[in-house]
């Protein structure tokens, strides 16, 4: 498996596997339709918005509607002859912080009928050399405290918990840890 930056010759994997009901980082089934219909309309735009690590694309909508400034972002696809996945990396130039509403500097999504099969534990090791290079000495990720498969692959890619919260309700005000892997 390795991660690939989205393009449009991997858009329709990517489209098929929403259309089975993966929704990705979208989080819902409605923002999942909502980018199905911005794959058919505008396939060049959307690969596009994928990739920004300057955080040209204009503000980002929560699923609470609420509008925040978009952060620099790498997104990218997991590929293993389809698309399984996504994970993505987003940061503040020059600080570890994040806004409140940004829950971690990497987020990842396997579609259900690829789970346990290492693709994200894989994804989080392909991704972390953004950061490292960036000269970032951490980067944070949290999970629900439910979530003990997420909580796995950031363990096994040496990640420590370093703190509990409760997510705002943009998040589902859920229990939550929060993890740090370090640069080695």
């Amino acid at each position: 498996m390795k991660i690939l930056k989205p393009s449009v010759e991997l858009l329709p994997s990517y489209a098929q596997a929403l259309r089975q009901g993966w929704t990705g980082d979208q989080g819902t089934a409605d923002r999942s339709v909502k980018e199905l219909e911005v794959i058919a309309l505008f396939p060049e735009a959307l690969v596009a918005s994928k990739d920004d690590p300057l955080a040209l694309g204009g503000d980002v909508i929560l699923d609470d509607g609420t509008e925040v400034p978009r952060l620099p972002g790498y997104y990218r696809w997991m590929w293993d002859g389809e698309v399984v996945g996504s994970i993505n990396f987003r940061w503040v130039y020059g600080t570890t912080d994040l806004p409140d509403h940004c829950l971690g500097h990497i987020g990842y999504s396997v579609a259900p009928w690829q789970q346990k099969k290492g693709y994200a534990t894989s994804a989080l090791r392909q991704i972390l050399p953004y950061a490292w290079e960036l000269d970032m000495p951490f980067v944070e990720l949290t999970t629900n405290i439910e979530n003990l498969a997420s909580q796995k692959v950031i363990k096994n890619n040496g990640g420590v918990r370093v703190g509990e919260f409760v997510s705002l309700p943009a998040h589902g005000e859920r229990p939550s840890y929060l993890w740090r892997i370090f640069r080695p």
